[in-house]
């Protein structure tokens, strides 16, 4: 194939977030693809769903300012971020514990004067936190062998009060794993991309619409516009190859693709790649991945209950709770835990006497939802190995948030695995973004 004159022809099977990042990566450099999608709806694990007619997510996420290239690629598709999410500074509340605001000022003297003035800390653990951060920015946020979090925060002489309230929330939220077997290299690189960046990398992006809505639906329209096709509610059962291409079972077209981005969960690849014997090194790794849930529950109240802020910690059943609307609050637990073994009903009930705890006495709820994401991100331990986005089979390409990076599993870390492919299949092809 001339690169130069002939168009790669691209499938995409997957239209979460790091589906449709490669797509409209593709589309801007002038490649239209085609996205097989299960799903009636788009975005994956960061998706719309219904509940009594009320649209929800099927988790409450959480962007940063940090989040650039989902930001780039937002404004890039028609999806404003100024209009579609909500930017606060960087607030941490847990009620009659700890409240920490970073201010408005130039990067570091916002985390500075944001731990210094940071309400229930002694102020040895004030300077401590301090202490920390700069011996991990004198070290580039890097260490020379790979410890738990928990190893990290002992290391470094951490108040315990700082590790419970501040940066054990920070890294169990970010990673999604237990503090003792957490990356602390990882949680290194989330700190130094987000309270070590500029001002604006803290801060909190709320969305004021759901996840599908935010970016995947404006992705797909764009991909649209652009010679594209997305067809949902189609599953891909597997993938052939032969020297001319790549074939789908499950594509009714019967098309023929000279490149395939794979964008699904690692733990559905081994099914799609059981015919490319290629590929047994990247299944092997993946085989050797573990993961962990994210259980999140919606209460709604037959009232407005109003939270101190919009994003207010726990520690206890719920790690977090969320102002989902006036009268609808989501609580979220990352990791693993005996929460899980719990019913529903005992869950709720928990739940609801911690927002008691925060609010004051509240209504029992109305109504409430729980979705537990059992395989909702990898486990993101030290010396995990993670897949890259160049496989052994030439033009196969996996992307999504289990690809290798310095991030976790989160939707920064998908896009950015998204756009890696397109640019490697539109160097290829000699196309540059139009």
């Amino acid at each position: 194939m001339n690169a130069h004159n002939k168009l790669p022809r691209v499938v995409i099977i997957g239209a979460g977030y790091a589906g449709m990042a490669a797509a409209s990566e593709l589309a801007a450099r002038g490649i239209p693809a085609t996205v097989f999608e299960t799903s009636r709806t788009l975005g994956g694990r960061a998706r719309r769903i219904e509940s009594r007619g009320y649209p929800l997510d099927n988790g409450q996420h959480i962007l940063i300012g940090a989040y650039t290239e989902l930001l780039r690629l937002m404004r890039m598709v028609g999806a404003d971020p100024e209009a579609l999410l909500e930017r606060l500074p960087l607030t941490l509340i847990y009620p009659r514990r700890l409240r920490l605001r970073a201010p408005r000022l130039p990067a570091p003297l916002h985390l500075a004067v944001a731990l210094l003035t940071a309400s229930g800390l002694s102020l040895g653990a004030r300077l401590g936190a301090i202490r920390f951060m700069r011996a991990a920015q004198r070290a580039g946020f890097r260490l020379d062998r790979d410890i738990p979090f928990s190893e990290l925060m002992v290391r470094h002489g951490q108040h315990e009060a700082v590790v419970r309230y501040l940066w054990q929330p920070l890294c169990t939220s970010a990673l999604n794993t237990p503090p003792q077997e957490a990356s602390a290299q990882v949680f290194l690189n989330v700190l130094r991309d987000s309270l070590a960046a500029a001002r604006q990398a803290s801060d909190l992006l709320l969305p004021r619409t759901d996840f599908s809505a935010l970016f995947p639906e404006p992705a797909e329209r764009f991909l649209l516009a652009r010679g594209g096709e997305v067809l949902r509610g189609a599953a891909i059962r597997s993938i052939d190859w032969n020297p001319y291409g790549f074939t789908l079972e499950g594509d009714a077209g019967g098309r023929s693709f000279t490149h395939v981005v794979a964008a699904v969960a690692p733990y559905h690849l081994p099914r799609l790649a059981a015919r490319l014997p290629r590929l047994q090194p990247v299944l092997d790794d993946i085989a050797a991945l573990a993961y962990e849930p994210i259980l999140t529950a919606y209460l709604g109240y037959p009232r407005p209950v109003r939270l101190p802020g919009p994003m207010v910690g726990v520690g206890g059943t719920a790690h977090f709770l969320f102002q989902h609307a006036p009268d609808t609050l989501a609580a979220v637990t990352s990791a693993g835990g005996p929460h899980l073994a719990l019913p529903h009903g005992e869950l709720v009930e928990r739940i609801h006497a911690e927002v008691c705890g925060v609010v004051g006495d509240a209504p029992g709820p109305a109504w409430s939802q729980v979705i537990v994401e059992k395989r909702a991100t990898f486990a993101c331990r030290p010396g995990v190995r993670r897949p890259a986005c160049e496989t052994p089979l030439a033009n196969f390409y996996l992307c999504g948030d289990y690809v290798a990076s310095d991030y976790p599993a989160t939707l920064e870390a998908a896009v950015r695995s998204g756009v890696a492919c397109a640019r490697l299949i539109s160097s290829q092809a000699g196309r540059r973004p139009a």
